[in-house]
């Protein structure tokens, strides 16, 4: 499915939506989803944003992930992950059912994550073990060594509500009525940030995390610089 087709039946959002099959393994098609979001969002005229619909389907937590591929094919994957969560827009992402696969990769290069409540998420495995990508790196960076371990480790699965409290998810809705209406706040809200400042504020949080108060005041002193400027613009 093109990520340039609105799917209204599913949230009534004016957000470019894409839907993910989280049952699949990695092919080319699945990257090309993704990279087509890219480029989308980097294209676009206008402050816009995408919405990502991670879905799976009963028994999905048994199916290896990535499949049969070479490592240049998860290669692929992971810079195509890399590249959306630095792209100049919000990316929204809606978790339904049972999400496994690349569903955490998704959910963790996304800016706001949304899931109804009977999502259940599980890691990516493979040969019965967790599959050791960049989502391990993401889960340690965002949630911290503590919040991470029982994922990372054990590969447990997480309800919409236990992800909640981890920080995987930042809101949990009953419903599609519910997803709607969460789409649309929080499309507002991203929508708003315009040009670059999405990803400076994006790439101040990943350093904040990796670099010292030092090391971190020059970015911080531009991007508070830009802000004023624009300040300015848009008085004068």
């Amino acid at each position: 499915m093109s990520v340039s087709e609105l799917l209204p039946e599913r949230t009534g959002s004016t957000g470019r939506h894409v839907l993910i099959d989280c049952s699949a393994p990695l092919t080319e098609q699945l990257i090309g989803q993704v990279v087509e979001v890219c480029d989308e969002l980097e294209d676009a005229d206008r402050a816009t944003y995408a919405v990502l619909h991670v879905e799976g389907t009963a028994g999905v937590r048994e199916q290896a992930w990535p499949g049969e591929v070479g490592i240049h094919l998860v290669n692929k994957w992971e810079r195509a992950l890399r590249r959306l969560e630095r792209v100049p827009a919000g990316v929204l992402a809606v978790a339904a059912g049972e999400c496994a696969g690349p569903a955490l990769d998704l959910l963790l290069a996304a800016d706001h994550r949304i899931a109804t409540a009977d999502t259940r998420l599980s890691p990516a495995v493979t040969a019965g073990r967790l599959w050791p990508g960049m989502a391990v790196h993401r889960l340690v960076q965002q949630l911290g060594v503590a919040r991470a371990r029982r994922l990372v480790l054990f590969g447990t699965e997480v309800t919409a509500a236990e992800g909640a409290e981890l920080g995987l998810f930042d809101r949990v809705v009953e419903d599609r009525a519910g997803v709607a209406a969460a789409v649309e706040s929080a499309g507002a809200l991203l929508g708003g940030l315009v040009g670059g400042e999405l990803a400076i504020r994006r790439r101040l949080l990943l350093d904040a995390t990796t670099t010292s108060f030092e090391e971190s005041l020059g970015a911080h002193l531009a991007a508070c610089d830009r802000t004023l400027r624009n300040q300015s613009a848009e008085r004068a």
